[in-house]
């Protein structure tokens, strides 16, 4: 096993990031914990709201909880007194992400400054030492080398699930046995799901440990109305912006180089777009396009060979193309090989002889594509089902066969310009084990914190969440929102001729192709396909200027949800106290007028009709 918690060796940079302490928001300074609940909440995926009900009795429908400053004049809010110490457990469960170690830095800060008798428990090696009771006391000297830092080597991450029977008995066990108040689940989308399902679990089970889900994952896909970004999302964008950037320099210093960039995201391509902010690289495909347009293979290609073409015109040879490692699965044929060779796994066909037993359509298109490719197609599928994306270089892929088509056109004689020359990279593991932006350093801090004010409040079933992140730190609002407003049911098809099935999930949050971020790309990209205006954010900082700035992807989006349901709160009860009884027939009956067309409107719009339209 890895020596867990041992110190670590640091150079001069890191020692001085050790010193740094993250900020405080308001609502989290001092002694006291002070807590507004709203109203019960429901779900967004309001078709499936009855069967996440069903399948949650004890979770679906409990209040957000606002964190509020001891000054606040909130006559509604409580103020929680624990006098005696509590003994909480927390684990990695998911990717490494950069910040992950201040989250549990945060947390233990809380609990020692509430009660300095309280107690830390990290599980080692992720679920499976929490599965095994395997444990290390978070201390201060402990920490002392992990603050600010990169890595999940405090305390170790394994397997991504908390999911069967057995792994649940052996949660359930480790927290009765350890006498834990509460349990920390810190990781993903996925990981979070199972935190819902533990939470509902261990409240049927009349289990005392209360659960709270931290969103961290650097993928930026654990995103809603409750979330705005991810712990890791910021640092990682940041340091493949950079890399993309210098070679963005490289490819106009060269001048004959097209280089294909994948990047980590699995299935969602938020990594990429913020990369693309941030760098301008000459061409982005987002898989979210991809899967909206049902662009093949051939479609795709075709697009970048005309790129080339257009820019061969203007006596251009070089350009950088970025590329979501997830596009592999949005790709409508290559999405179905995938889920009929997957199929053929789980029905125990060796991968060697899976191509013997492929359909037809699916023989052909696999014989088709090259031999690396092949192979990588036909690797064991992730826990949750989809491909090994890190591990199919589609980037060598489109290279491949944007070479042979730019080839064939040549020979066609439509293409006069000089040979096509292609670089290929696949950025993922550099930059997810970084040292984390002071935004993700900060970020993490918080969210430790507001687990322990989680616990304090008594909620299970709860993730911690932080809203008006784009400001600074003084501005940011802390609060929890249950696993179960975050749910939602999403019908899909195992295999050929499968039938539809679906659980209530945290699934992972795609690019909306309405939202800003993606706005303000597509004002960019025709300009940028030929133009050569690359952007070098420089390297990750941690001090001096733009140190402060949040990704592009979160300054521009107006997200402030939780801010706007209090609002919403306080204009409904403005209309409470303005129409009483006794006041003017005039007055009530504007009040029905307006109450009946604003019913009308929210009806139709909260209906799965409307959604699927829209």
């Amino acid at each position: 096993m890895a020596d867990f918690g041992a110190p670590r060796e640091l150079s001069e940079l890191q020692k001085k990031r050790t010193e740094y302490q993250p900020q405080l928001p308001p609502c989290l300074q001092g002694n006291t914990v002070r807590v507004e609940f709203g109203d019960l909440t429901t779900t967004a995926d309001t078709a499936s709201a009855h069967a996440i009900s069903q399948a949650f009795p004890r979770t679906f429908g409990q209040p957000l909880a606002h964190f509020l400053r001891a000054t606040t004049l909130a006559p509604e809010a409580q103020t929680i007194h624990l006098p005696h110490p509590i003994r909480v457990g927390v684990v990695f469960s998911g990717r490494q992400s950069p910040g992950g170690h201040n989250v549990i830095w945060g947390l233990h800060d809380a609990l020692k400054k509430h009660n300095p008798g309280s107690a830390l428990l990290g599980f080692l090696g992720g679920s499976e030492g929490m599965f095994a009771k395997k444990t290390l006391e978070i201390t201060d000297e402990v920490l002392s080398s992990y603050k600010n830092q990169g890595g999940y080597d405090l305390i170790g991450r394994s397997v991504d699930q908390i999911r069967t029977t057995e792994q649940v008995n052996a949660t359930i066990a480790t927290c009765n046995d350890l006498k834990l108040d509460g349990l920390v689940i810190i990781g993903g989308a996925t990981s979070n799901s199972d935190a819902a399902q533990l939470a509902e679990t261990f409240a049927e089970c009349n289990c005392s440990t209360k659960v709270v889900g931290v969103p961290v994952t650097f993928y930026g896909d654990l995103k809603n109305q409750f979330v705005e970004t991810n712990v890791g999302f910021d640092t990682v964008c940041k340091v493949n912006s950079q890399l993309i950037s210098n070679i963005c320099t490289d490819a106009l210093s060269a001048g004959k180089y097209y280089y294909f960039v994948r990047l980590m995201g699995r299935q969602a391509s938020n990594v990429a777009l913020e990369c693309a902010l941030q760098s301008h690289p000459n061409m982005l495909i987002l898989g979210e396009e991809v899967a909206l347009s049902k662009l093949t293979l051939f479609d795709i290609t075709k697009q970048i060979c005309d790129a080339v073409q257009a820019r061969a015109a203007q006596d251009k040879y070089h350009g950088v193309i970025l590329i979501p490692e997830g596009i592999v699965e949005s790709i409508p044929e290559m999405y179905a090989l995938l889920q009929e060779i997957h199929g053929l796994h789980r029905n125990g066909i060796p991968a060697e002889k899976i191509s013997l037993h492929l359909s037809p359509w699916a023989s052909a298109l696999f014989e088709f594509l090259p031999r690396f490719i092949r192979k990588e197609l036909l690797l064991l599928p992730e826990s949750d089902n989809s491909a090994q994306l890190s591990q199919i270089e589609t980037e060598k892929l489109l290279a491949h066969l944007v070479e042979e088509e730019m080839e064939k056109r040549t020979k066609d004689g439509t293409y006069k310009g000089k040979k096509f020359n292609a670089v290929c990279h696949f950025f993922g593991y550099q930059a997810r084990g970084s040292l984390p932006s002071k935004f993700d350093c900060d970020y993490a801090y918080v969210l430790g914190n507001i687990c322990r004010h989680i616990l304090a409040a008594g909620l299970n079933g709860y993730i911690a969440t932080v809203t008006n992140l784009k400001n600074s730190v003084n501005h940011w609002k802390c609060g929890a929102a249950p696993f179960t407003a975050m749910l939602s049911v999403k019908k899909y098809t195992r295999g050929p001729g499968g039938i539809p099935v679906g659980k209530p999930a945290i699934h992972p949050a795609s690019v909306d192709l309405r939202g800003k971020a993606y706005e303000v790309w597509r004002e960019k990209a025709a300009t940028l396909l030929l133009e050569d205006m690359y952007r070098n954010p420089g390297p990750l900082q941690f001090e001096g200027p733009g140190v402060d700035q949040p990704t592009i992807s979160l300054s521009v989006e107006d997200q402030d949800y939780m801010g706007r349901i209090k609002k919403l709160q306080q204009y409904l009860e403005q209309v409470k106290s303005i129409v009483k009884p006794g006041c003017s027939q005039d007055i009530l009956k504007a009040a029905l007028s307006c109450m009946a067309s604003v019913t009308e409107v929210l009806t139709v719009m909260a209906s799965p009709s409307f959604k699927s339209q829209s």
